[in-house]
């Protein structure tokens, strides 16, 4: 490899702009043009952008004038303030200051400092990239090449692929794949224990491509050190931001501080923590009627307070075109690629599009019919075979993302024992992949609710009910003033707490602690009537959708709703020091009709098919001796974490019922 000499690199002067093609993120200079002193200590029209790109031993030259031969420039690591740099200025002109990037230098993000005598300015703060400049050889028939390396060294054994093909760099950090360029980009599948820099909250994992395969092109990726053998993701699943139903207000209001508080209760000890889409994260219907689409879905993803790896969903296709591909073309554009992999300490975590996108009738300027199947097509399928056979230790944890579900929505037989269904078309190919590793988790979205599902020995879904709850219906002005799902489950998202293989998880309610895990009624008081809540409607009409519930009830009877559910937790209900006997059933949620259904028709309109409350799995119905008791309930998760409830009855049914 020959190593090549670099141009001055320098810090100020305009104002940085990086776009992620979409995207458009403007870097903020942390001083512009300002003016900074300490008594007689001047340094003025100082700039700095949010990151540079830089190589052992290069020049960098400071936008300030007020610099003087032999000032100290003093670079303090933001993570650890033990890791501090020096250099001293070498070249100054009445605009700039000059200092050399030290030898052992590593990347990070650093405070810059200048230091004359015992006075000293603090200039800013930004990211140092610290880059290899090396010139690879062309081999024939390799049509995209490059170097993966960290603090300018390259690392060996790292993923990489175009979407077709999939190679491991060598020693030196090289790669060279024979690509077609047929997806646009090439990609690396992020080491554990590294990450990489990013244009928001989006990592750039990704270079994009020219169509060209006539000629060669070098691509090379900057890793980032750092420890995430202990980390926490969180998938979040169906956003559905549409700007309607005041779901950007909800978004912010309510969603963005719970979830950030979430993610900095975990760093505040050093944890890494990372956000994963499901998918929906916008609404397709809503693209062009709304002028809401991918672009407009950026602002929102970028107020949480870490790194958000996407996934595609099939309402975040192009609704103007009718072919799967071309439909995705505005995701690719805005986002990057729809199928990747990652690494995250010791597991291994791929991102699939698990949705054939029809959309009958489409055409620019008319929105088609929308329709999809639920499918991974043949190129990921080959891909992902690729990508999997690059690991060589099969007991690697795998968790594979994906929007909809791999089985449909369990039900329980005579027994109440679960019944499991194949949801997704080629659904059995892609267990067989997967037959090879000892442990896989499957997250999913799509159908708003919670499920868990353990047909395979070495595999488990977990279907994650919804960010949007039941599309922000329930918690738009004039509602319910709540935000639940169809199942019941309160709108929320996960928490993957992982520690080298060791994986934990809980599911939480926007609004809620950790520890709200389930909801109990006492059916003698749930009578669900139009009078109660819908006096603009009619028990005629609401009786469509309540079921039993509009008949009064008087057995002492209480149904609890258990939304994260496994087979390995643990019921027990007692009344007066008698255990009850739990009995699991297939059932309607009634705070989620009462939210919804009840409410749309109150409001003079029909509830929508896909929104009115579906019948769940992970509900549980006791009968008590009487009607006054009260009810110790203690639920037992499969980890050993405890939630209890002392359920005093009569408990009175309403929409702000907990």
């Amino acid at each position: 490899m020959k190593q090549t000499r670099r141009k001055f690199i320098k810090i100020g002067g305009l104002t940085t702009v990086a776009s992620l093609s979409g995207i458009g993120l403007t870097f903020a200079s942390c001083q512009d043009d300002t003016e900074l002193e300490i008594n007689d200590f001047i340094i003025t029209g100082v700039s700095i952008p949010s990151s540079i790109d830089i190589a052992i031993g290069e020049p960098v030259v400071l936008t300030g004038k007020g610099f003087v031969i032999n000032d100290q420039i003093e670079l303090k690591s933001s993570i650890n303030s033990d890791i501090i740099y020096t250099a001293n200025i070498i070249d100054v002109t009445d605009k700039t200051g000059t200092f050399i990037i030290p030898d052992d230098f590593s990347t990070g993000n650093y405070s810059i400092r200048v230091i004359r005598g015992e006075k000293n300015l603090l200039l800013g703060s930004l990211l140092f990239n610290l880059v290899t400049n090396v010139t690879i050889p062309d081999i024939e028939g390799m049509t995209i090449k490059g170097v993966v390396y960290s603090d300018g060294k390259g690392i060996s054994g790292v993923t990489v692929s175009d979407g077709q093909e999939v190679t491991i760099t060598d020693n030196e950090g090289v790669y060279y794949l024979s690509s077609l360029k047929k997806t646009g980009f090439v990609f690396i599948s992020i080491p554990g224990n590294f990450e990489v820099t990013a244009i928001g909250n989006s990592p750039q994992f990704f270079k994009r491509l020219s169509n060209n395969t006539t000629i060669v092109e070098q691509k090379d990726f900057s890793l980032i050190k750092v420890d995430n053998q202990k980390h926490v993701v969180i998938p979040m699943a169906d956003w559905h931001l549409a700007n309607r139903n005041n779901d950007t207000d909800q978004y912010t209001n309510k969603v963005v501080p719970d979830v950030n508080a979430t993610i900095d209760k975990y760093k505040a000890d050093g944890t890494k923590v990372y956000a994963l889409t499901l998918g929906d994260l916008t609404w397709d219907l809503y693209w062009y009627k709304n002028n809401f689409g991918l672009n407009e879905y950026i602002p929102y993803m970028n107020m949480l307070n870490c790194p958000v790896f996407n996934l595609i969903g099939n309402h975040d296709y192009d609704p103007y075109y009718a072919n799967d591909w071309e439909a995705e073309n505005k995701f690719r554009d805005i986002l990057g690629p729809t199928y990747y992999s990652f690494n995250l300490g010791d597991i291994h975590y791929v991102v699939l599009d698990d949705v054939e996108y029809i959309n009958t009738g489409g055409s620019i300027g008319t929105v088609g019919n929308r329709n999809y199947n639920y499918t991974i097509n043949l190129e990921q399928i080959k891909w992902l075979k690729k990508d999997l056979e690059a690991i060589i230790d099969k007991t690697t944890p795998i968790v594979l993302a994906m929007h909809t579900p791999l089985y449909k929505r369990p039900s329980v037989d005579s027994n109440g024992d679960q019944v499991n269904e194949i949801y997704l078309n080629n659904g059995n190919e892609l267990i067989e992949i997967l037959k090879g590793f000892s442990k896989v988790n499957i997250l999913t979205g799509h159908l708003h609710e919670n499920y868990r599902v353990e047909e395979e020995i070495n595999l488990m879904e977990h279907n994650t009910a919804a960010i949007c709850a039941t599309w922000w219906w329930t918690g738009k002005n004039g509602y319910a003033d709540n935000h639940i799902c169809k199942d019941g489950s309160p709108g929320g998202y996960s928490i993957w707490n992982i520690n080298g293989r060791d994986i934990q998880w809980k599911y939480k309610g926007i609004g809620y602690s950790e520890n709200y895990q389930f909801r109990t009624y006492d059916l003698n008081t749930v009578h669900i009537t139009a009078d109660s809540f819908a006096p603009q409607s009619t028990d005629a009409e609401l009786s469509v959708y309540s079921d039993s519930y509009s008949q009064k009830n008087s057995n002492n009877e209480a149904l609890i709703n258990i939304w994260s559910y496994e087979k390995d937790w643990k019921i027990e209900v007692t009344e007066n020091g008698n255990t009850l006997n739990v009995t699991r059933i297939n059932a309607k949620d009634p705070l989620h009709i009462i939210s919804y259904e009840a409410l749309r028709l109150n409001n003079g309109a029909t509830p929508t098919s896909a929104f009115v409350t579906s019948k769940t799995s992970h509900i549980f119905k006791v009968k008590a001796s009487a009607s006054e008791t009260t009810l110790e309930i203690k639920v037992t998760d499969n980890f050993g974490n405890v939630y209890t409830e002392s359920m005093i009855r009569p408990k009175a049914f309403s929409l702000d019922i907990n």
